[in-house]
């Protein structure tokens, strides 16, 4: 994914240290319902459109733009479905940077647009069926959001927390 130039600049300042930020991640189905997915140009994965939230810019905003600019669909947002982090959503770059995401994840449908990969983060885009998605290699954040989304239909998913003060 290209480096956002907010990141590049505090990249100048801390190296390659682990840096936490907010992302944004779409499912978005077809009428058949096929679930799209972009498949990552440097590790051949494939996985959900998705991207760093710029600052001041709306969560809603940057799902339906990362959409847009991965995998040429034009989406309209119908819900929350989730607050994703967690080890299975960090990542350290062939360059020693390190980085965490918390992603917020929408489910949308389709407004215009053909699928197709954007040449730069995406060699391919395509709806496929749960059939197809199980012998695809895929990032393992989509896995896990994948398994939890499917686990928890009626509400927004979030891991229950696990943090408690101190005894007293």
């Amino acid at each position: 994914m290209p480096i956002p130039d907010f990141i590049k600049s505090l990249r100048s300042k801390i190296g390659t240290e682990l840096l936490q930020v907010p992302t944004a991640a779409v499912l978005v189905h077809d009428d058949q319902g096929r679930l799209l997915l972009v498949q990552d140009n440097r590790s051949g994965q494939w996985g959900l459109p998705s991207g760093i939230i710029d600052p001041h810019e709306l969560p809603s905003d940057a799902a339906v733009r990362e959409t847009w600019e991965e995998a040429g669909v034009f989406v309209q947002l119908t819900h929350l479905l989730g607050v994703f982090a967690g080890e299975h959503f960090s990542h350290v770059y062939d360059n020693g940077d390190q980085l965490a995401v918390v992603s917020t994840v929408f489910a949308a449908r389709v407004v215009r647009g053909t699928p197709h990969g954007d040449d730069e983060e995406t060699s391919d885009a395509r709806f496929f069926s749960p059939a197809e998605i199980d012998s695809l290699p895929c990032a393992r954040y989509f896995l896990v959001i994948r398994k939890a989304i499917s686990q928890n239909q009626s509400r927004a998913y979030f891991k229950p927390a696990t943090w408690q003060p101190p005894d007293v």
